[in-house]
């Protein structure tokens, strides 16, 4: 009797491990959505708009560029901006070339907490990465492979 060669493993399907990658990032975003507000008193998409708005050279976008960095639409992103402005974290300025052009101008104090915000940002996406990869067994190579590659950065 030959013996038979060993059955090859199953190739894993796209949509399951899509599905996983989702239920990942659903968790994690709960998770920080959750530091940041009791922590620091902004939501995650505020927490973002200040990085984004922080690290641009003169400290402002131009809503759109905002919206596209943020991942929201036009008015949301309006939405967004009056919360920042309301909580003395940005204000809007138009564009003195063009006086259609709004921008959003990041402030000292919205600098401020959005630094203050980064490390409990960081620890909380790495303690639930950290977490999410001990559920899942599947998920835990990528996300070791994902924290190597921005560790050796």
């Amino acid at each position: 009797m030959a013996s038979e060669a060993p059955a090859a493993p199953p190739v894993p399907d796209v949509a399951a491990t899509w599905h996983r990658v989702l239920l990942l990032h659903a968790r994690v975003e709960s998770r920080l959505a959750t530091a940041l507000q009791r922590h620091h008193g902004i939501g995650l998409s505020e927490y973002r708009a200040l990085g984004h708005l922080a690290a641009s050279p003169a400290s402002e976008l131009r809503m759109q560029e905002l919206a596209d960095k943020v991942g929201l639409n036009q008015s949301s992103v309006t939405r967004l901006v009056a919360r920042l402005n309301a909580a003395g974290f940005a204000y809007r300025d138009l564009c003195p070339d063009d006086k259609r052009g709004v921008y959003t101008v990041i402030t000292e104090a919205g600098r401020a907490r959005h630094a203050e915000a980064s490390r409990t940002y960081e620890e909380t996406l790495s303690a639930a990465l950290e977490a999410a990869g001990q559920a899942d067994p599947q998920l835990s190579g990528t996300l070791a492979a994902l924290s190597a590659r921005v560790g050796g950065e």
